[in-house]
């Protein structure tokens, strides 16, 4: 994001503005220096012309208000306007700015509080935009790249789908004669996310394929390998004629193109397979995404409309659009509705949010016009730029396209944050059954605030171009208002309404950091955990928990959920498991009753949730895969499964009092210590484990001495070495060839009782992997930890995708010996950004840092 020259204004040294933040946060560091280093306005030598969030608000509501009175509404009301519009009170400078104040009611989202009226920043107030699918071509996947790195540079999310690009092996006019697939590209698009520098952050991308295209198993299975296409978010775009094929155990035809009628290429599998790779991999991954792809159509107000039908998703799944759009996003702080929390006499005030919905609905349309001046601004400065008119074309293009759909369609995003917060304060259990009702009115009060605000401006403004009553009504959302709320409807069917699609959840977890909440319709986390901060190099070192590999030393304090330490203050208790959270966090609660909360926030939302169900770490595939067949079928338009460890680890959960150790303190190294592995007796015992790998059926044999792994064989499943599925154990031998040479064999006992044994381990493998084996088995009886020999595996840099595949095996293997306290390798759970070991958590559909703020989705 380029900075411009600001304008002479008043200056703030860093401790003052820490000093006055921490105030303004009532003490919560976190906060306070989120703020700091994301929002506040710095010039170029990075001194803060903005000492506190009340600056931040007071510059957002001064833009905001200009472009109240550029409408000047109420000089055009009259009763066709709903009840509320005909009453309402103009939305001043200082109107607006109560909305914003301590983030209590209204919070715009990340790119509006750090590029809304800052003069130091030329960026888009755009959280994401979609881009046209890319062109099956050279040309069409360069322009595609560049439209990413132009988007990324003014602060954009990105999202893009390649079912276009011709499956691989396809016959191409260029000197290649065939092509390489559309997966091949992935690469190229992650890379340039990484490169892109957003200010001390990257850019977030979201690469989508439909589930009909032939190449769909190998965008599937790519991220397997942690270390391939590591820029980029990927989601599967599933059809429901897949998944009745899952369901009914049918076959399933791929196709390319994907919509053609009369297909270039064709493949037929088994649709429950392909299903299970999918699980597989996200059980091991969390990814891909699962996108409902006809839900995101059929269930939309702008998909329907043929020159806006969806073609991906923005980087955390919640806005679906076409190519060519952007949206921006405010959320509202539910639990400012509730009067009287946590108490007896606690309620929740529909009025107010019916009021406070409607006005921030304004405040979304007044953001698309604040979008559209930042983008006029971004091409005055591009065509100002002394680079030839060839070179900037394509971003000029980008940016006008952009312009253009955003002036036509008026998309929003309005959504939420805090609802566990705000049934917490209610005396509710997030996953009760009590919760449903309030939280199913909530929702029908917000969208009967959004709806009558975007009709009275349609009556007021003039209404989204190419509204259709006749279009309108093919939308299964716009049938269900019909049905629930009637008078909206028939309000909407004669005036319009102003903008194509009005609400999401999208993630907040900066915002509820800001606002002290939990993160929108998410359960809380935890309700305390274990914090680490870094200490400067001056600080005082006897306040060190513990000093890292690296040298740096880290203080460790328990945090508590900030509204839960409300509740401790309003009831005088302090046991966690008398509060209305216990037993309800996001590892806790029932996920059949998660998915019908989503379900159930899903029906009166015109777009996308971004939310995440957390499963423990020993949850089987065969869970996963239920989840995600029961929210297709309870109407989810997408959902994100994390399994506990599966990617990158969790936040360290506060130890109770009974539990805490003193951690032994670290004895200096003074030199390597060599070791003598135990003498290898002629018969080990040893155990059997299969797994697969993608289609291909696989197996370990570890050899044990005293119940740890001392040597290990893995390949495939074919041949010599084609065991029966009931054989768990057995013993590896160690032999003589008729030439002399060692072997080692294979013995097991059948059901009656024989010995049975099988010759040659190692011709019974590929010869690769057997070397490999056998170096990875020096290690093993030396003595490496098996924490650490699981680190080292999964970072093996293996070009081969065959020898990775050997390798992701291996380690999937040697997992399951790993001692029960074993902490992961810290790489799996540091956060890029403040360095924690133990900041990163998965939560609304990515991760995020709940040291930092930090998110995977930008």
């Amino acid at each position: 994001m380029e900075t411009i020259a600001p304008p002479a204004t008043e200056s703030f040294a860093y401790p003052d503005v820490l000093e006055a933040c921490l105030e303004y946060f009532s003490g919560d560091e976190l906060a306070a220096t989120t703020w700091m280093h994301k929002y506040a306005i710095r010039n170029q030598d990075g001194t803060f012309q903005e000492r506190t969030p009340e600056d931040m608000h007071r510059r957002m509501a001064r833009e905001f208000a200009r472009i109240e009175d550029r409408y000047n509404d109420e000089a055009k009301a009259d009763k066709t306007l709903s009840a509320y519009g005909q009453v309402r009170e103009k939305l001043d400078e200082d109107a607006i700015y109560e909305l914003f104040q301590k983030f209590k009611y209204v919070i715009p989202q990340g790119s509006v509080m750090a590029a809304l009226g800052n003069p130091t920043m030329i960026a888009s107030l755009s959280n994401c935009v979609v881009i046209p699918p890319t062109y099956d071509s050279y040309g069409g996947i360069f322009l595609t790249d560049q439209q990413m790195a132009q988007l990324f540079k003014r602060r954009c999310g990105v999202g893009v789908d390649m079912s276009n690009l011709r499956p691989k092996n396809m016959a191409v006019s260029n000197a290649a004669g065939t092509t390489t697939g559309a997966v091949s590209f992935m690469e190229r698009f992650s890379n340039t996310t990484r490169e892109v520098a957003q200010n001390g952050r990257r850019g977030a991308l979201m690469l989508t394929m439909d589930i009909a295209h032939p190449d769909v198993e190998d965008f599937i299975t790519i991220k397997q390998d942690l270390k391939k296409v590591t820029g980029a978010n990927i989601s599967v775009r599933l059809s429901d004629e897949f998944m009745k094929a899952v369901v009914e155990d049918t076959d399933y035809t791929h196709r390319w193109p994907i919509d053609s009628p009369e297909p270039k290429s064709t493949k037929t599998v088994k649709a429950r397979e392909l299903w299970q790779t999918i699980i597989r991999c996200a059980h091991n991954t969390a990814e891909p995404g699962l996108i409902f792809w006809d839900r995101q159509h059929h269930y939309s107000t702008s998909s329907v409309y043929p020159e806006f039908r969806n073609s991906s998703t923005n980087p955390c799944s919640e806005i679906a659009m076409q190519g060519g759009d952007s949206c921006r996003l405010i959320a509202i702080n539910l639990y400012s509705f509730i009067d009287n929390p946590f108490t007896p006499k606690a309620k929740f005030n529909f009025d107010k949010l019916y009021r406070i919905t409607y006005e921030s609905q304004r405040l979304m349309d007044d953001l698309v016009d604040l979008e559209l001046e930042a983008i006029e601004r971004i091409l005055a400065k591009v065509e100002a730029d002394p680079e030839p008119d060839e070179i900037k074309q394509v971003e000029i293009n980008t940016w006008k396209l952009l312009y253009e759909t955003g002036k036509r369609g008026r998309r929003t995003g309005l959504g939420f944050t805090a609802l566990a917060d705000a049934l917490a304060a209610l005396g509710l259990k997030f996953d009760g059954d009590k919760a449903l009702p309030v939280i199913e009115e909530i929702m029908r009060t917000k969208l009967q605030g959004e709806f009558d605000s975007s009709v009275d401006m349609a009556v007021t403004r003039g209404s989204f171009a190419g509204f259709n009553p006749e279009i309108e009504n093919t939308s299964e959302f716009v049938q269900m208002m019909q049905k629930e709320v009637p008078a909206v409807y028939e309000r909407m069917m004669k005036h319009g309404r102003r903008n194509i699609s009005l609400s999401t959840v999208a993630p907040t977890g900066t915002l509820s950091l800001l606002a002290q909440t939990s993160s929108g319709l998410e359960p809380v986390f935890l309700l305390s955990y274990r914090r680490r901060r870094k200490l400067n190099a001056r600080a005082d070192k006897s306040k060190a928990t513990f000093v890292d590999d690296m040298g740096d030393a880290w203080e460790e304090f328990d945090v508590y959920h900030p509204k839960l330490k409300v509740w401790m203050d309003q009831t005088g208790r302090t046991k966690q498991e008398e509060s209305p959270y216990f037993g309800a966090t996001a590892p806790e609660i029932d996920w059949i009753r998660r998915v019908e909360i989503q379900a159930l926030v899903q029906k009166y939302t015109t777009h996308s949730i971004s939310s995440t169900i957390n499963l423990p770490n020993d949850v089987p595939v065969e869970k996963v895969g239920e989840i995600y067949v029961e929210s297709w079928k309870q109407g989810l338009k997408g959902i994100t499964v994390y399994r506990d460890g599966s990617r990158s680890g969790v936040l360290v959960a506060a130890e109770s009092e009974k539990e805490k150790k003193e951690e032994p303190k670290p004895k200096p190294v003074v030199a390597i210590q060599e070791t003598s592995a135990p003498k290898r007796p002629k018969k080990l015992e040893a155990e059997v484990i299969r797994f697969n790998n993608d289609y291909e059926k696989w197996l370990a044999v570890i050899g044990l001495i005293d119940g740890k792994p001392y040597e290990v064989f893995t390949g495939k499943m074919e041949d010599a070495f084609n065991l029966p599925l009931w054989v768990e154990r057995g013993w590896v031998i160690k032999n003589k060839s008729h030439d002399g040479a060692s072997r080692y064999d294979f013995q097991y006992l059948d059901r009656d009782g024989y010995r049975i044994t099988i010759e040659g381990l190692s011709r019974s493998f590929n010869k690769e992997f057997w070397n490999y084996a056998k170096l990875l088995s020096g290690i093993l009886r030396h003595g490496m930890p098996l924490g650490d020999v699981v680190e080292l595996v999964n970072n093996l840099s293996l070009y081969d995708d065959h020898i990775n595949t050997w390798k992701n095996g291996v380690a999937r293997a040697l997992k399951r010996y790993v001692p029960n306290d074993t902490r992961p390798g810290a790489a799996s759970r540091r956060c890029p950004e403040c360095s924690d070991p133990d900041g990163l958590i998965y939560e609304e559909g990515c991760l995020k840092c709940k040291n930092c703020g930090y998110s995977k989705c930008g």
